[in-house]
């Protein structure tokens, strides 16, 4: 199926796709700071530079595009043009990911993935970052927590 913008015009939509202070990311770390928690952004000292970093909880979010990740929701399904390109880069992305949430559970932090599709609906997702943000480590084997 061809696409129905120009080659010029998809290429300046693609060029002005930012990968920080995103709406979705913003729109939690509103919240959160509301909530009282404070925070880095992009911590360059882990992995993959988290979007929110939490260095005295040694804990790590990071928020997802469901698109650019590959979610398994209705807007993480890839185009129907140029699936020969989309279907490996998204492939790439998802594998990358795996690569640093490991490597930050390594480094002895707790990770949370929260997806674009999940802020939707904030105000029901929250309480389950709030609590995990909260809850005390009890050992350094550390799993990555996604909901």
């Amino acid at each position: 199926m061809p696409d129905r913008v120009s080659r010029k015009v998809r290429s300046r939509i693609m060029a002005s796709v930012g990968s920080t202070d995103t709406g979705p990311e913003l729109k939690l770390r509103k919240a959160l700071h509301a909530v009282g928690f404070r925070y880095r952004t992009d911590y360059a000292k882990l992995p993959g530079k988290p979007d929110l970093a939490f260095p005295k909880l040694r804990k790590a979010i990071f928020v997802h595009g469901c698109f650019w990740h590959g979610h398994s929701c209705r807007w993480g399904r890839l185009p129907k043009s140029r699936p020969e390109f989309w279907r490996p880069k998204i492939l790439k992305n998802r594998e990358r990911d795996a690569r640093v949430l490991r490597a930050v559970r390594r480094a002895g932090w707790s990770v949370m993935v929260v997806w674009q599709c999940q802020l939707r609906d904030l105000e029901a997702r929250l309480p389950r970052i709030v609590r995990f943000l909260r809850k005390r480590r009890k050992n350094t084997s550390v799993r990555v927590v996604s909901f």
